[in-house]
């Protein structure tokens, strides 16, 4: 369901993208992983097992696509330092968890800004 390849493959780009762009390597981040799904009962076990994991799960949110169809999302958050290693296993945990639940993990991200620009 989900391409682990791509999912890793972006996640290095992106902590490469972040160390090119000064932050420090003993930073400690805030990542938020995100799953999508049209099947809200599919995205609650997803969270259930993530909590299990040890993420902290947001509440998940609604959304409408362009054809109308209703999507639910969330983010799974931990911190960690801008490490390729620890993000390509976190990748790897999410995704596992995401194709035995039957929903889309869209990768992660991290804000950057100041907390008023939220």
């Amino acid at each position: 369901m989900n391409d682990l390849e791509a999912l890793l493959a972006q996640s290095k780009e992106t902590v490469e993208a972040l160390l090119e762009a000064g932050i420090e390597e003993d930073f400690e981040l805030e990542i938020e992983h995100h799953l999508v799904s049209t099947d809200f009962s599919k995205l609650e076990k997803a969270a259930v097992e993530l909590v299990k994991l040890g993420y902290h799960v947001e509440d998940a949110e609604e959304f409408h696509l362009d054809d109308g169809k209703t999507c639910f999302y969330f983010a799974a958050i931990t911190e960690c330092l801008p490490d390729v290693a620890v993000l390509e296993q976190q990748t790897r945990e999410i995704c596992a968890v995401a194709d035995a639940c039957h929903v889309e993990y869209d990768g992660w991200g991290t804000f950057l800004g100041d907390e008023e620009e939220e």
